[in-house]
């Protein structure tokens, strides 16, 4: 568990980086957000399937992927840089920059209730918080995200 902590650290570090440093083409910078939000998306679902029932509830797991998430919830939006439309983001991203941060902000928030209540292991909280994460989810894709 430190190994992959360490290593999401030095993914985390990487996008404090200007941006112009870590993109030499729009395609780089598409690729990035989209397999960032993969890993988070992957995570997310695990704990969904908690949250949901589907599988019984492992607050060890729960608390392992919600870190995960909460790493990952911070990285792709550095890729979202001007030139780089494209992919499955809308052209409000960019025409609606104030929105589209508050959103991505919103949903960090909520990533980290989620993580909090991962971490104190009740089932419960985690359902409750994974509702309002999945809610700011689904806000930002009903505005930015084309299906």
């Amino acid at each position: 568990m430190k190994k992959l902590a360490l290593a999401l650290s030095a993914v985390a570090a990487m996008a404090a980086l200007p941006a112009a440093a870590q993109f030499q083409k729009p395609e780089d910078a598409i690729k990035y957000r989209q397999s960032a939000l993969t890993v988070m998306a992957a995570h997310f679902s695990r704990i969904g399937a908690m949250a949901q029932g589907r599988v019984p509830f492992d607050a060890a797991t729960a608390a392992a992927n919600a870190e995960i998430v909460a790493t990952m919830s911070r990285l792709p939006f550095v890729a979202f840089v001007d030139g780089s439309q494209g992919g499955k983001a809308k052209a409000e991203i960019w025409s609606d920059r104030a929105g589209f941060n508050a959103a991505a902000s919103k949903m960090q928030e909520e990533v980290t209730k989620l993580a909090a209540a991962a971490r104190a292991g009740n089932a419960d909280q985690v359902r409750a918080a994974f509702g309002a994460t999945a809610g700011s989810c689904k806000a930002c894709h009903d505005n930015y995200r084309s299906q």
